[in-house]
């Protein structure tokens, strides 16, 4: 029996293991090994790092802090997670475990432009040619042609966020756009330009990158993909937890979700997605945790 099963081994996951584990809690993690920020060529927003850290070497030292307080970390996906009787049943394959309490940090998979190469797009990610979080890193496009794959309200809410950096921001259709008058007016009073998709034909050259759309090729400093995101919510809404429309998890101020005993942390739950939010929410997590757990059976040493 554990104390607590953290699903999810991204930095809100990370923090909350390293949380119960100082707790002298039993802590076990299971790591699919698709944490989001792993994918972050270089933060600059994580304070302590003046010169910025990159999504790998974050993870790195949290496993590596967690680990030397005891937690055991499983590289496996969890398929199910099932209440039973005031305790939970957690399914991995054909092996299972059983908590007290369990933890969702799962997060979320971002859409990624259609039709982009794999190499392309890591590629492209890692020299910043492509950028999915203006609040992380709009500050590295200052000045620069920024262009956004998106349309709609969500879209438009993107380059006009990004237009804060620069002045040269095209919100490019993934398909055609489908924007109405009130944000048609939104992008004009700002100066943004709008060309019709479909964008295929990525492609890196000198030092930008470069798209196919109606009309014609056209190269970017940056290009962020506004193409909204999967939320990774599925093991706990079929554990009986509430969720919002787009699938983020409903919590309250504690991070319980509406399942007892089953609590979310990070992207997963609706608010702002960023490494210290996850982590933040993670030390409530783990601090409710221990203290439920306290009460059921006191801790003692």
């Amino acid at each position: 029996m554990e104390d607590c099963i953290i699903v999810g081994a991204g930095p809100a996951g990370l923090t909350a293991a390293i949380y119960l584990a100082r707790f002298h809690l039993r802590v076990r993690m299971f790591d699919c090994g698709s944490s989001r920020a792993a994918l972050i060529p270089c933060t600059h927003n994580h304070a302590g790092y003046p010169g910025g850290i990159s999504g790998r070497d974050l993870l790195r030292r949290m496993r590596e802090q967690a680990a030397d307080f005891g937690v055991t970390r499983e590289d496996a996906r969890v398929t199910a997670i099932e209440p039973q009787n005031g305790r939970f049943r957690i399914v991995c394959d054909d092996r299972e475990w059983t908590a007290r309490t369990v933890l969702l940090a799962t997060g979320v998979v971002n859409h990624r432009p259609k039709g982009m190469d794999d190499a392309l797009h890591d590629e492209a990610l890692r020299r910043g040619f492509l950028r999915y979080c203006p609040i992380c890193d709009g500050y590295e496009v200052t000045d620069k042609r920024v262009g956004v794959i998106g349309t709609g309200e969500h879209g438009m809410r993107e380059a006009l966020f990004l237009r804060g950096y620069t002045r040269d921001v095209t919100l490019i259709a993934p398909g055609a756009h489908d924007l109405d008058e009130s944000c048609h007016a939104a992008l004009d009073e700002a100066g943004i330009t709008r060309v019709e998709g479909p964008c295929d034909g990525y492609r890196i050259e000198s030092d930008r990158l470069t798209l196919d759309t109606a009309e014609g090729g056209l190269a970017f400093d940056s290009v962020y993909p506004a193409l909204g995101s999967t939320i990774r919510s599925d093991l706990a809404i079929a554990a009986g937890a509430a969720a919002a429309g787009e699938g983020c998890l409903t919590v309250d101020d504690h991070m319980r979700t509406t399942v007892p005993g089953l609590f979310a942390a990070g992207d997963v739950v609706l608010g702002l997605d960023q490494i210290s939010n996850a982590m933040g929410q993670a030390g409530v997590a783990a601090t409710t945790i221990r203290n439920a757990l306290n009460e059921a059976t006191p801790l003692r040493r």
